[in-house]
């Protein structure tokens, strides 16, 4: 059974960082590509950013390429997202999936998720 536990989230002030962690559990975390999603509220879920299980090649939505950064521990079977620069329009509660590419799409691979966590950026 597939379980997604993610975490790291909270209040920060735009201009602020935070780091994301997401434990994956039942499947081969290591030859799946692993991706991060982000939902705010009245909107539908979007793509955020993705690396490949490989060479480990990250991808980018192009709201939050430069300030955000994807990275993956494959002992761990953990896949990582280090916020940089947050801006108002962040806010969101973060999912990550297991990834799959479909030309320059990227779309989850399992439909289950996990409970997410929460980003509000604040003054």
């Amino acid at each position: 059974q597939v379980q997604l536990v993610e975490s790291g989230g909270g209040l920060v002030q735009p201009g602020g960082s935070l780091r994301l962690s997401c434990a994956a559990s039942g499947f081969t975390f290591g030859t799946n590509n692993m991706g991060w999603f982000r939902q705010a509220p009245g909107k539908e879920r979007e793509f955020v950013a993705a690396i490949t299980w490989g060479v480990r090649t990250s991808y980018y939505a192009d709201s939050v390429k430069g300030r955000f950064t994807i990275n993956r521990d494959n002992a761990k079977n953990t896949v990582y997202l280090q916020m940089s620069s947050l801006k108002p329009e962040d806010p969101a509660v973060y999912y990550c999936n297991a990834a799959s590419q479909y030309g320059s799409k990227w779309s989850p691979s399992f439909r289950s998720w996990g409970q997410g966590t929460q980003v509000t950026v604040s003054s």
